[in-house]
């Protein structure tokens, strides 16, 4: 399956429209925003975990990156609330599971070579970064020189421009922007290859975003093996 996978185009996607589509596992489904591959996929996906739903224990050789949107996410490690975001690098494993349900933001095999820090960030935390104009609030998650991952708040009304140097990835937590005229809501999502800043107005509630700094693929992305 290949879908949105031309990185050299901008792509925005109302993913809070699109059809829930079921995964192999019971009482989880998918709504799919970025995709290479079929079930080990290069892939971008919001899941939704029905309650008492749960995979079996799985590796994860190409690393999995998780923002908590709603509910409770879970594995063995622990409890993840919503506004979790955690790093599971290649080579780890979990059973991950949602006793009560939970809506997650998953990226998957787009981890590179040596990205081998395990990061888990629950709800607030994460060091205070500089404020962009018109920024309330700004956490950085995550920054290694290569990649810089923050969750930003915008003030109401607030005219935005987010500069992309290297490639950007946005996606709305709450609240609601215009951009180039189209209103984006909760869950939409962005991508922008390097050159192509992200400019909007936000609306009179304000609005909460994750952003990716960093190019769309690393060159040295882990490949994803043949099946034999």
């Amino acid at each position: 399956m290949r879908l949105n996978d031309d990185l050299s185009r901008s792509v925005t996607v109302q993913a809070g429209t699109l059809d829930w589509m079921p995964s192999p596992i019971a009482g989880v489904d998918r709504r799919m925003l970025y995709r290479e591959g079929g079930e080990v996929a290069r892939a971008t996906s919001i899941v939704r975990y029905a309650p008492g739903s749960a995979f079996p224990a799985h590796l994860h050789p190409g690393g999995e990156e998780i923002l908590v949107l709603d509910g409770t996410f879970q594995d063995e490690h622990g409890d993840y609330p919503a506004g979790t975001y955690f790093r599971n690098p290649p080579g780890t494993r979990h059973s991950p599971a949602a006793a009560d349900g939970c809506t997650i933001l998953v990226r998957l095999w787009q981890f590179r070579e040596g990205d081998c820090k395990q990061i888990v960030r629950r709800p607030n935390e994460g060091e205070a970064a500089p404020l962009r104009d018109r920024a309330a609030v700004a956490r950085l998650l995550f920054d290694d020189g290569t990649e810089r991952v923050v969750i930003e708040d915008w003030k109401p009304g607030a005219a935005v421009t987010v500069p992309n140097r290297r490639g950007l990835e946005l996606f709305i937590i709450s609240g609601h922007l215009i951009q180039e005229g189209e209103d984006l809501a909760p869950h939409g999502w962005c991508r922008l290859p390097a050159g192509h800043d992200f400019a909007a107005v936000v609306g009179p509630e304000g609005a909460s975003l994750w952003i990716k700094d960093a190019p769309l693929q690393h060159p040295d992305i882990l490949p994803i093996p043949e099946r034999s």
